[in-house]
């Protein structure tokens, strides 16, 4: 007979690449529009702000910490529903969880 190809179960590779960027020190948004981002949101409080980079970097290295942690909740709460794609109201169950209210 043909073998047929290997394949992982659903999820599994999710929770690989998880690891993967937990594991890792690069950064996964593009600098720019981050950097764009955050002038945006800081035009908010206040106007003609300046950023060192170092201070640009600190936050984009914070944001990303908490986004990959955030889904990685996320991605929990999904399989603990027997599922294996991410719905809003896991991330919901997941802030709600960690205290964070939106």
């Amino acid at each position: 007979g043909v073998k047929k190809p290997h394949r992982f179960r659903p999820g599994t590779v999710a929770l690989r690449e998880i690891r993967r960027y937990q594991k890792s020190t690069e950064l996964l948004i593009r600098k720019l529009p981050f950097q764009r981002l955050v002038r945006e949101i800081a035009q908010d409080f206040k106007t003609d702000l300046r950023f060192q980079s170092s201070a640009v970097m600190a936050l984009q290295e914070s944001a990303e910490a908490y986004l990959v942690s955030l889904f990685e909740d996320t991605n929990l709460a999904a399989i603990h529903a027997k599922r294996v794609t991410i719905q809003p109201k896991d991330l919901a169950l997941a802030r709600r969880l960690r205290g964070e209210r939106s």
